[in-house]
């Protein structure tokens, strides 16, 4: 019985995993953080290597 309820949960979760919907959502989530790391971190050598992308996109001012 217990076995059975175990297994029952594990297939419930890999077909949620697996869905279209949250693959879509983590997808969009892990591009946005990306994004928002590279626009708005201090570490020089990122920080200048995008400089003139955060001026020409408008996105963020940094003077």
């Amino acid at each position: 019985m217990n076995t059975i309820l175990i297994s029952s949960i594990r297939q419930q979760a890999v077909r949620l995993t697996l869905s279209v919907h949250v693959q879509l959502i983590l997808y969009t989530s892990l591009c946005a953080l990306t994004l928002w790391t590279i626009y708005f971190t201090t570490y020089p050598a990122v920080h200048d290597g995008m400089h003139s992308l955060r001026h020409h996109t408008l996105m963020v001012s940094c003077h």
